[in-house]
């Protein structure tokens, strides 16, 4: 199995840039499917990005296209989503997903390894 943990988070005025790291141990992180997802306070967790094993294809929630891009580095277990002209509603816990299978999966329970999150705080 593989273990997550995410860093890069903090706080930033809106408009401003963060950009969040995943870093994986234990099983190879090219057997995964990596995933973005975020919390916030009082909401269920919802799905942002995801990349394919091979990091070819990539999938946005309609709320951050054209402003968040996820990218992998196998090599280095590291999965990247560099987060561009945030707004305050984007202010949640960030978390790291792995899922074995391959395809567009987008819902939380499709993703068997979790890190703990990374709060991304963004004020107006």
């Amino acid at each position: 199995q593989v273990q997550l943990v995410e860093s890069g988070g903090g706080l930033v005025q809106a408009e401003g840039s963060l950009r969040l790291s995943c870093a994986a141990s234990g099983r190879t992180l090219s057997s995964y499917a990596m995933g973005w997802f975020r919390q916030a306070p009082g909401k269920e967790r919802e799905f942002v990005a995801r990349i394919s094993h091979s990091g070819k294809l990539t999938y946005y929630a309609d709320s951050v296209k054209g402003r968040f891009t996820i990218s992998r580095d196998n090599a280095k277990n590291t999965v990247i989503l560099q987060m561009n002209k945030l707004k305050p509603e984007d202010t949640a816990v960030y978390y790291c997903a792995a899922d074995l299978v391959a395809g567009k999966r987008q819902s939380t329970a499709e993703y068997g390894y979790w890190g703990q999150g990374t709060q991304v705080t963004v004020s107006s």
